[in-house]
């Protein structure tokens, strides 16, 4: 899960939402980091997923 941070960054995993939904086995997650003062609400990025080869909406899970 997200690693406890003594600053203001932390760190977020990434979830596909169309792979969660299309039923297929796997997942695609990424993780990165984020500002928790400048950004208070769940990140949504499009990055690219490889079990279904295009770019799709990732966004963060707890």
């Amino acid at each position: 899960m997200a690693k406890k941070a003594k600053g203001n960054r932390i760190q977020v995993i990434l979830e596909c939402t169309e792979h969660k939904e299309s039923g297929q086995p796997g997942t695609s997650r990424y993780i990165t980091t984020k500002n928790r003062k400048n950004t208070t609400q769940r990140m949504e990025l499009k990055k690219y997923n490889p079990i279904l080869k295009r770019m799709t909406v990732h966004k963060e899970i707890k």
